[in-house]
């Protein structure tokens, strides 16, 4: 079957002409470029109870990742995300009993030192999960608050009179739930998970103090679950630009009350909303937000290999961010999570389509985050749990250092693993490695401003990225088919600088991308 050849021109475009007019990196005057290699800005997300047992009773610990740093460093990662490491009474974490311990089975605080230190020797930063919108309903604050006369009573929040107590929280389930008291408490999530009242003085300021602990033991920063939730609590509350604006106030006090220890301290906050618009609010009070509508829009054009506005929409999400936080633009883009079903998953397992979205991804700026095993193509549906196992180091599934928590739920093979894919040099670890290699190289791929480049060809996407040492022309194609992009004279751009798998030529202002191939022009 003949391949079909798509021509299509980049025209009507002055503005990106202007961005593309310096064709060499090496040829800009406007300022000193920065070193060769730069952080890629990428963070690592990792499940501490699936990633490495150092100790050999089936558990991922602290000690584990520490063992595992030099892997994580050679993906090229700027930073590693820790989901919970505090005591709690679930698997999962995200019910805290104590803010200012480890959780025993991952280890010690001298552990947790270690791991923060030998992090910060290659480089790496390391930001933890805060999770402050709600406590464990075993911490010592919510049984003090069972006493209506004890201090912490106010900690929580209690059911009134006129209280709808069959009221739907923001997250689908019941929003109040009977305590050993009597009593009728919020519990947005669960009943397990008991929410804290934030107008509570004393609630503020102790989770500012949590907030300065950690930061005195190293963390460079925080991931906020649950960021939108803190006033956001009852399905009316959703699109209520009261509660909004309490959650802005609240996380423009901890962000200052945090800077007091730490006037770098990164923020990225779980805001898990479909429009960008949803989003904007939150950049300043924190550094950024997850980007949910990108995440949804990227694996939605890989699947369809259509670009279903991707580049509109960053541009317009991008552009909008600056405004709101006086320019100082970021941007936390991902393509799944802990709490989604895995990207390979997703695309129904094809490898092709899973390159494709590491390719999109990772030609983003801003911090995109990796979900561990998602450099492997590790597979993983719901529930939960089953999204959340243990890491694949070896072709057999033993070995030192293998979690047994619980039992792999999929069909992943022996390729999929860091020992087969180490080897291979086209696997898909590898091309990860490709990638994020890209962002150390190229500064606009990670600090660049976006200016999307509209496309009669739907299977194709273009934008630049401009930042202050370097332009570039970002191609990819999103089909299975060979296309050919036409440049204008005038765009100057003088040739084809990093590509994602051979075949791209780039031959008197045409460009030929084989089937789901990305190329950087300068």
């Amino acid at each position: 079957m003949p391949r079909f050849h798509a021509v299509i021109r980049i025209a009507a475009i002055a503005a990106a002409v202007l961005l593309l007019s310096t064709p060499s990196l090496a040829r800009q005057d406007a300022a000193t470029p920065p070193p060769v290699t730069q952080p890629s800005g990428v963070y690592y997300e990792i499940f501490v109870r699936a990633f490495y047992d150092s100790k050999g009773d089936g558990t991922g610990d602290l000690n584990g990742i520490t063992q595992k740093l030099d892997y994580i460093k050679s993906l090229g990662v700027s930073g590693i995300w820790l989901m919970p490491i505090n005591p709690s009474p679930s698997y999962h974490g995200y019910d805290i009993t104590d803010y200012e311990g480890i959780n025993p089975q991952f280890g010690t605080m001298q552990d947790f030192k270690k791991l923060v230190d030998e992090a910060h020797k290659r480089g790496i930063k390391v930001v933890i999960d805060m999770v402050i919108n709600h406590t464990s309903d075993q911490h010592p604050w919510f049984k003090a608050a069972q006493d209506p006369k004890d201090p912490h009573h106010d900690w929580y929040v209690w059911a009134k009179p006129d209280s709808d107590l069959k009221a739907i929280s923001a997250t689908g389930g019941p929003a109040w739930h009977r305590a050993p008291n009597g009593q009728y408490y919020l519990g947005v999530f669960t009943s397990a998970m008991p929410d804290l009242n934030y107008d509570n003085p004393a609630v503020r300021q102790a989770m500012i103090d949590v907030g300065k602990f950690w930061l005195r033991q190293g963390v460079d920063g925080f991931r906020l679950d649950a960021a939108q939730h803190i006033y956001d609590d009852l399905r009316s509350d959703m699109d209520s630009p009261v509660a909004l604006a309490r959650n802005i106030a609240w996380w423009t006090e901890y962000h200052r009350g945090l800077k007091a220890v730490n006037p770098h301290v990164w923020l990225v906050g779980e805001v898990a909303r479909q429009n960008p618009d949803d989003l904007t609010a939150y950049m300043g009070p924190l550094n950024t937000v997850f980007d949910f509508p990108a995440a949804t829009q990227l694996i939605e054009s890989v699947k369809q290999e259509r670009n279903l506005g991707i580049g509109t929409g960053l541009e317009y999400s991008y552009a909008t961010y600056r405004i709101h936080a006086d320019g100082h633009f970021d941007d936390a883009p991902f393509l799944s999570n802990h709490d989604q079903e895995r990207v390979m998953s997703q695309l129904d397992g094809n490898a092709a389509h899973m390159r494709l979205a590491a390719a999109l991804l990772l030609t983003l700026p801003g911090h995109p985050f990796v979900y561990y095993g998602e450099e492997l193509g590790m597979q993983g549906t719901k529930p939960d749990e089953d999204i959340r196992e243990p890491m694949r180091w070896y072709r057999n599934g033993k070995g030192p250092g293998v979690a047994s928590w619980k039992s792999w739920s999929t069909d992943d093979g022996p390729d999929v693993s860091v020992e087969a894919e180490q080897a291979d040099p086209d696997s898909l670890l590898n091309l990860y490695r490709k990638l994020i290699g890209w962002r150390q190289q190229v500064s606009a791929l990670r600090d660049g401003a976006l200016r999307n480049i509209p496309q009669a060809d739907p299977h194709v996407l273009a934008y630049v990225l401009q930042d202050t040492y370097s332009r570039v022309l970002v191609v990819h194609n999103l089909s299975r088919e060979t296309r050919t992009v036409v440049l204008d004279a005038d765009t100057h751009v003088a040739s084809v600088i990093l590509q994602s798998k051979p075949g791209i030529v780039l031959t008197h202002g045409q460009l030929n991308l084989p089937p789901y191939a990305t190329a950087i022009l300068q």
